[in-house]
C-alpha cells in the first residue's frame, strides 16, 4: 500500500495545543474534516469513541493509535499529531502519550485496506529508529516518508 496516496502533509499536525485524550482525538478530526476526509466531525467521533470502549488503544512508547470506521469517512486515511506535552492514555507500557496516529477508516474497507494499513504502522512503530524520529522530526513529510518506507517491503 502506497501511504503517500492516502496521507499528506495537510494531515499531519506536529505542534498539537490538546492536553488530554478527549481534546488529541477532537483535534485531530479537525484537521481530517479541514482537508475532506471526512463529512461529519460529530459522527466520527462518536465511532472513534465507540471503539474506544471496547479497549485502549495506546500503544508504547508514547503512541496511540485510535481509530473511527465510520460512514462519515470520505476516504482511509490517517492524521497524525504530536503534542507539546505528554497527555494521559492508556497504554501496554504505561507511558503517557505524546504522538497520536488516528486512523479514520470508510465502512467499506474496514477489513481490507484498514487491516493492511494498520499492519504498515505497526510494522514502523516496531522499528525504535522509526519511533525515536516520530517523536522528534518536524518536517511531516519525513513523517510521512517514516511510515511510506515499510510498504516497500512488507505490504507491496
Amino acid at each position: 500500500m502506497d501511504i503517500n496516496k492516502i496521507l499528506n502533509a495537510n494531515r499531519v499536525k506536529l505542534a498539537m495545543s490538546a492536553s488530554n485524550k478527549e481534546e488529541a482525538i477532537a483535534e485531530l478530526t479537525d484537521v481530517l474534516y479541514d482537508d475532506g476526509a471526512i463529512s461529519s466531525k460529530e459522527a466520527f467521533i462518536h465511532d472513534v469513541w465507540l471503539r474506544e470502549a471496547e479497549g485502549s488503544t495506546g500503544f508504547e512508547n508514547h503512541i496511540a493509535i485510535p481509530h473511527g470506521k465510520s460512514s462519515a469517512v470520505k476516504q482511509t486515511t490517517l492524521a497524525i499529531g504530536r503534542t507539546r506535552r505528554d497527555i494521559p492514555w492508556e497504554t501496554l507500557d504505561g507511558s503517557q502519550v505524546r504522538c497520536i496516529i488516528l486512523f479514520a477508516v470508510r465502512l467499506e474497507d474496514q477489513n481490507t485496506t484498514h487491516i493492511r494499513l494498520l499492519s504498515q504502522v505497526a510494522s514502523a512503530l516496531a522499528d525504535d529508529e522509526v519511533i525515536a524520529q516520530l517523536l522528534d522530526e518536524s518536517d511531516p513529510e519525513k513523517i510521512i516518508k517514516l511510515f511510506s518506507q515499510y510498504a516497500e517491503t512488507d505490504l507491496c
